[in-house]
Parts: structure tokens; sequence; C-alpha cells
């Protein structure tokens, strides 16, 4: 996820309680067809990613899923399965289970894996859309490890050389704990423009950032209308950190998207994407209170820099938005008009009272 979090409801936003919003959405994605643990698990992504300012993956996702469970591209009853050869790593077979029901699970395997081995990975196999990794590895940083995790998906990004949409853009995020301050989260995809955002351009008319997006042969423009996919992140490295991305999950699980994606098999286009997320426990490699310890020391001093010109603060990855976490907490989350719209009639449909909002 790569939105920049913003902090106050815009107009013509209205403003419902993350525990109102989690229960509607959980009551919302049961009644799509998910158990209820499930559909807990998934709306508290959602929720999560909405109280950090990051709404493109927030409750906005609800109806998206819904369509997903409805046409089946999602498995609402998923067989998860973990398959092993070796204490510190697994593969989970998500049986096309939603990306928050797979990757919850698989965190938690690998903070209990690290906890006796030191280090642990998890692969993830046939999921669809995860959601914001950054909470995965969130979770995993709550029980004072680190956590790391990289997601490969369907092509819809370009490739240095390449005419056309060549590889994803597969993000990665990694979670550090920290005593006193918020743990470190850097969460960014590996494209230089969300594809939320250059639909956002298209709507306003205002044209793009130079080198942010191409037209559908590869020819990089600013034009809004013109555009249909993200460059990746500073070229040529954007691009291969794409590429290792889809090696280190798609391939290392055994279900490659790629070259299935480029292939004459019209099947190599369904929606799927992969994941693996690693632990790592502090404690193997020496003193898990000192380490803590040591990252606060690390990030107050950075905090203590000299400012350059322009800027207020110096900020480290994941600092902003557990503060706009902690403003939205007490004020509510700003939910846009359309997306409450579409919530409600979703609700609607399936006779649900939704919670209160305010302006």
């Amino acid at each position: 996820m790569t939105d920049t979090p913003s902090q106050s409801a815009k107009p013509g936003k209205v403003r419902v309680s993350a525990e109102d919003l989690r229960s509607f959405s959980a009551a919302l994605l049961q009644k799509g067809g998910l158990g209820p643990e499930h559909a807990r698990t998934t709306a508290d992504v959602f929720v999560w990613a909405a109280l950090r300012g990051v709404d493109s993956h927030g409750i906005a996702r609800v109806p998206a899923y819904l369509d997903l469970l409805a046409k089946g591209v999602a498995n609402a009853t998923p067989d998860l399965t973990f398959e092993s050869t070796t204490p510190a790593a697994a593969v989970l077979d998500a049986d096309r289970a939603p990306g928050p029901v797979a990757l919850t699970a698989a965190a938690e395997e690998a903070v209990r894996r690290a906890r006796t081995n030191g280090i642990a990975s998890v692969g993830v196999r046939r999921t669809v859309h995860t959601g914001a990794i950054g909470y995965y590895v969130s979770k995993i940083a709550e029980q004072g490890l680190v956590g790391l995790g990289f997601v490969a998906g369907m092509p819809n990004m370009g490739y240095t050389g390449v005419k056309g949409a060549a590889v994803a853009t597969s993000p990665l995020a990694i979670a550090v704990p920290a005593r006193d301050h918020a743990p470190l989260l850097l969460d960014m995809a590996t494209a230089t423009i969300a594809l939320g955002k250059i639909r956002q351009a298209k709507a306003s008319g205002t044209p793009l950032p130079e080198g942010a997006a191409a037209a559908e042969d590869g020819t990089p423009t600013t034009d809004p209308e013109k555009a249909v996919m993200p460059l990746p992140l500073g070229g040529a490295k954007g691009s291969g950190m794409s590429l290792a991305f889809e090696l280190l999950t798609s391939v290392l699980v055994g279900a490659p998207i790629l070259s299935a994606f480029h292939s004459d098999d019209p099947q190599g286009r369904g929606h799927r994407q992969n994941a693996l997320l690693v632990a790592v426990d502090p404690a193997a490699f020496g003193d898990a209170d000192t380490f803590t310890a040591d990252v606060d020391t690390t990030l107050t001093t950075l905090k203590g820099l000299p400012v350059a010109d322009g800027a207020t603060q110096v900020h480290y990855p994941g600092e902003r938005s557990a503060a706009v976490a902690v403003e939205r907490g007490e004020r509510g989350v700003p939910v846009a008009p359309k997306v409450w719209r579409d919530l409600t009639e979703a609700a609607e449909r399936f006779g649900i009272t939704p919670p209160p909002a305010a302006a």
C-alpha cells in the first residue's frame, strides 16, 4: 500500500467509530458467505488500514470482497492446509481464501515457529487479494519479533525494456518492534504510483507526475486519460524487485503467476496472489530487551538530526500512520460518501442495520 495517510475527514465524509466499522464490515462479509471467525479477521485488516489513513485498503474493500465471494473468485469456505518438511519453514495452501484469512494464519504460524527456531518463513499459495500487508508484519512485531512480508500478484505494471504490462506492483513490508516508540513499519509497493491514484487523476482531470504511469503500449505519459498502468519505482530497480518477489513467493511455493499470465493458457489470467512472511526473533541474536532499546535509540537519534529546509520534523516509516490511528481511534474513521453509500446499499440487501455515522 502506497497511499499517503490523511488525518482528517474531507467535506462530505462521515465518521464512524472503528469498533462499529469492524462489526459492520464483519456482518456484511458474513452475509457474503464467510464464517464468523474469517469475517472478523478480514474486517479487522480493513479497519486497521482505515485507522492508519490508508483508505484505499480500508473498508472501501468490503464491496470488492463481497463481489469476489459472490463470483466464487474467493472461496468462502477454504480448506487451509500447512505443508512442512523442516521446523523453520512451511507453505500454507490457502485454497483461494481471502488474503486476510490466509495471511493472518501464516503470520501466526511464522511467529509460533520462530519462537522455537529463531527464524521462520511461511509461504502462502493460492490466495486472493492480500489486503494491507503491513497488517501482518505488524502482528508479528506486536509479539516482539521482526516481521517481513512479500506479495506477488497479477501483472499490471511495466517492466524496464518491455512493451506493455509485464510484472505486478508487488509490495513489501517490514515491521520492527521498539520499546517506547511506535514500531517501524515500512510498507511499500514496487510501483511509482498506485493504480487508485491513476483513477483519481482521470476522474479529476489532473495530470500525472512525470515517469509515474504509462499508456497501454508502455509509453510513459502524464495524461490520465491515456494512462493504464503504473511504472516501476526507480525504473529497473522497482521492476527488478517485483520480479524477485515473484520468484520468492509464487515460484518458491510452486504456483508461478508471471509465466502463466504471459502464456497461451487462458486460466493463467485468473486472479490470484501468493505471499511469503518471515518472522525473526531478536532473542536468537542476543538480548531481546537490548534490541528494542537500541531500536528506540536509533529512532530517537534519527528524529534528532538537523531538519532540512522546508521540513518541520523528521519521521521514520510508520510513525505518522500510527499517529493517524490514534486520532481516528478517538474521533472515528472518515468514510467517503461513495464508500458509505456502497456499504449501506449492501446492508439493505442483506437486512443489516448500518451503524450510526456523524458528519
